[in-house]
């Protein structure tokens, strides 16, 4: 293969398993408050408790098995990896995406530890590029392999002449 060629393939590293645990715990907080204030109103409110608790109801039922099946499902879709000439993501829901970011193309590597990936020890790393499309995202890497990564690719992107420096 010739230098600088990106060889299209998927990635094949998973995400950290933790990942789905966060994912669950972002479902559970959308969730969550709407059963919760469907049922307050509902008990505040007793003429309209049916029309009100039965809702609840279906959205509780609805994001149960939304925050058990989907997270999973996530789990077994999204890859990622670095090599020594781009940056291959695979994500997605029902359409799948896979991204390669060509190292050249690298203009600068970002991590990003919110609230709840502080509490599971995750992180995402934000990879720009001169692309149209926007930058690459690594999320529900372990805190301390995202701060690898980025370092490896700063490092990476440094030594690789291109367009994008």
């Amino acid at each position: 293969m010739p230098t600088g060629t990106v060889e299209l393939r998927p990635p094949r590293t998973t995400l950290d398993r933790r990942a789905i645990t966060w994912w669950r715990w972002q479902w559970a907080l959308v969730f969550g408050p709407a059963v919760l204030v469907l049922v307050l109103l509902g008990l505040l409110i007793p003429p309209a408790a049916v029309w009100l608790l039965a809702p609840a109801a279906v959205v509780a039922l609805i994001g149960v098995a939304w925050c058990a099946v989907l997270p999973l499902w996530w789990f077994g879709l999204h890859r990622w990896e670095v090599t020594d000439t781009a940056v291959y993501v695979r994500s997605g829901f029902l359409w799948q995406e896979w991204r390669v970011a060509p190292l050249s193309r690298v203009q600068t590597v970002d991590t990003l530890r919110g609230p709840l990936q502080q509490r599971f020890g995750l992180a995402t790393v934000t990879v720009t590029t001169a692309s149209a499309r926007g930058a690459v995202r690594l999320r529900g890497l372990d805190a301390q392999v995202a701060a690898d990564v980025a370092e490896r690719l700063t490092e990476r992107t440094d030594a690789t002449p291109g367009d994008a420096t």
